[in-house]
């Protein structure tokens, strides 16, 4: 049964955002909200934005087929913190937001989820619970946000993150978590039919900051019974790879450099490395699909091996990880003329 509601969730999510993106994009080229070129950005001409109010309204749609009550407290607070980072991105997009008051925002929907009953719940004290919720929430959502620097990329890393969701979901019959995975796929791949190289439209930051906060939640409630704590943490950091390393890569970069990580914007990213690797801007986002569809697989293994294997495997892709980001800030350094240039 489950199955059948989250194939509706899903077709639902898709139609909607199918239609609703090259609406949206309508709509912001009457009220001029574009994306202009800049010296650090890949696009040469203005880009519609808004296209994460369709991604939103893909998923908010989808909700009608979910049924189970049980955990309806807690779907509340999904949707009402994930709506308020929503408009935050919008109110961003139209007008522009400091990175402390976006900050700030992303706390405060944490805050909404701990109080409807969503927090991490490893073997450790309370407070450091509540700790790493806020920092996963507030991480995880400043990543896909940042992930989105090139076209397609951060739709097509959110379809694929979400699909392995929803496989571990189906494998663990977790519905509420399903539920969700299943309408951020749909709602990700209608969005991204437009926004894949060449972009018609962006998602700008209501977009990204909406599938970085619903990501971040569906890391905090996928659960194993079948396996232990110590083990299964690391199956939705494995999952959420892609925007993880990337995210990393810049904060070392940058910090490197001596500039703010949060507000010296530049192509310092992995796709803007590959791309000056040789790579082309499609090839490059298409690898980065791959790595994500890797780290999924490993993370299926992952969610039913013992504790030494599970370790030996993060081990080994902590030390690819690293090998990777040594490697990309020696063989692709990000243009200083480019990095220093303000937002």
């Amino acid at each position: 049964m489950a199955t059948g509601n989250w194939l509706l969730i899903f077709a639902m999510a898709l139609t909607v955002a199918a239609v609703g993106t090259p609406l949206m994009r309508r709509v912001a080229l009457r009220a001029g909200v574009l994306d202009q070129p800049t010296a650090r950005k890949v696009h040469t001409t203005p880009v519609p934005l808004l296209g994460g109010i369709a991604i939103y309204a893909g998923v908010m749609a989808a909700l009608i087929f979910y049924h189970d009550r049980q955990e309806i407290v807690q779907v509340a607070g999904i949707v009402v913190g994930a709506t308020w980072v929503s408009l935050t991105g919008v109110w961003d997009d139209r007008s522009g937001l400091g990175a402390s008051a976006k900050l700030l925002a992303q706390v405060v929907a944490a805050a909404i989820l701990i109080a409807s009953g969503i927090q991490v719940k490893l073997p450790v004290p309370a407070w450091l619970n509540l700790l790493l919720t806020v920092t996963w929430v507030v991480g995880i959502t400043n990543a896909f946000n940042l992930l989105d620097n090139m076209d397609g990329l951060s739709s097509g890393v959110a379809a694929v993150a979400a699909a392995y969701f929803l496989l571990l979901a189906a494998l663990s019959g977790q519905y509420l978590v399903g539920s969700f995975a299943a309408a951020l796929l749909g709602a990700s791949l209608g969005f991204w039919v437009y926004n894949f190289n060449p972009a018609r439209i962006f998602m700008g930051d209501a977009g990204s900051l909406f599938l970085g906060f619903l990501m971040a939640v569906l890391g905090i409630k996928l659960r194993f019974p079948t396996n232990v704590p110590w083990v299964t943490w690391m199956v939705p950091i494995l999952v959420l790879g892609v925007p993880i390393f990337d995210t990393t890569l810049v904060f070392v970069s940058r910090l490197r450099r001596g500039k703010n990580p949060l507000t010296t914007p530049g192509k310092d990213h992995v796709s803007h490395r590959l791309v000056q690797l040789g790579w082309t801007r499609r090839e490059a986002v298409l690898l980065l699909y791959l790595v994500g569809c890797a780290l999924g697989g490993v993370a299926i293994f992952v969610s039913v091996a013992t504790v030494r294997a599970a370790y030996a495997i993060a081990a080994c892709v902590g030390l690819a990880a690293l090998v990777a980001l040594v490697w990309l800030e020696r063989t692709a350094p990000p243009p200083s003329s480019i990095l220093d240039k303000p937002p």
